[in-house]
């Protein structure tokens, strides 16, 4: 009878410890599990918010009625429509850009956004949706500058906090890079003469070109290859997998080829 005591009371300790272990288990795998609401949140709000900045054209600018028009406009009213939601667009400065995403300002970035490695560390990307790079523009009648190794000893100057900033600090031999909040400004000072050469990114260097090619030319040679995606916080992988599978439908029915040709004048898309 004693044996079958301890028995007892040893099967009963036995079965509370099970299912305390039971019940642990079943906890952390609950906890385990992802609670990305991420895309959730954008459709129950009904809107796709993101952040730019609204001097950069031909990506993002102001045209002369003060609409907010350009490439990413565009490609940001196309992924809100894929997902089934409308755009809200947040202007902000380029140099804060980032931190302003992660403060949680607005749910992603398109702001010609290029995916640099310092960048990945604190963000995810979407994309990429442009294979971009960093060119030289210099004023139409200055023969002085042909090359890279021509800006040795000159003015450089570049949008503040962008990749072109970087890229204008590591070129040998310069006098100075002047940094400015917009490279409208940039582009100002380089027609004037304040500065000699310009370091921005190719697609907005082409819109310039053409669009005043009596005042500015681009050089052949091109310091960066730098592919643009579309920023968006670590945590937010639903929203993420949704984003670039819609630029991947974007891509396959043509439409950013059709906003590559009304923005840039060429098929971006169809270069190697």
């Amino acid at each position: 009878m004693k044996k079958f005591k301890i028995s007892a009371l040893l099967i009963t300790c036995l079965m509370t410890i099970s299912l305390f272990a039971g019940c642990t288990s079943s906890n952390n795998t609950s906890n385990s599990k992802s609670t990305d609401n991420s895309l959730q949140k954008v459709k129950d709000a009904g809107k796709f918010t993101i952040g730019l900045d609204d001097s950069y054209p031909p990506m993002e600018f102001r045209d002369d009625k003060s609409n907010l028009v350009g490439f990413d406009i565009d490609l940001g009213n196309a992924l809100a429509k894929k997902i089934g939601v409308k755009l809200e667009v947040t202007t902000t400065d380029f140099n804060g850009i980032v931190l302003a995403l992660k403060s949680g300002k607005f749910d992603a970035i398109i702001s010609s956004l290029s995916m640099t490695q310092e960048r990945k560390k604190e963000i995810d990307f979407v994309g990429p949706y442009v294979d971009g790079g960093q060119i030289i523009v210099t004023r139409k009648n200055d023969d002085s500058i042909k090359t890279k190794s021509d800006l040795k000893g000159k003015i450089l100057s570049a949008q503040l906090g962008s990749t072109g900033d970087q890229a204008a600090k590591k070129v040998e031999g310069a006098k100075t890079v002047k940094e400015y909040d917009k490279v409208t400004e940039a582009f100002h000072d380089l027609a004037i003469g304040r500065t000699d050469a310009l370091i921005v990114d190719g697609q907005v260097g082409g819109y310039y070109v053409k669009k005043d090619s009596d005042k500015y030319k681009i050089l052949n040679e091109r310091l960066t290859k730098e592919p643009i995606g579309i920023g968006i916080k670590k945590e937010d992988k639903e929203l993420k997998k949704s984003l670039q599978k819609a630029l991947d439908e974007l891509k396959s029915d043509g439409t950013l080829s059709k906003l590559s040709i009304k923005w840039f004048g060429y098929d971006i898309y169809k270069m190697k």
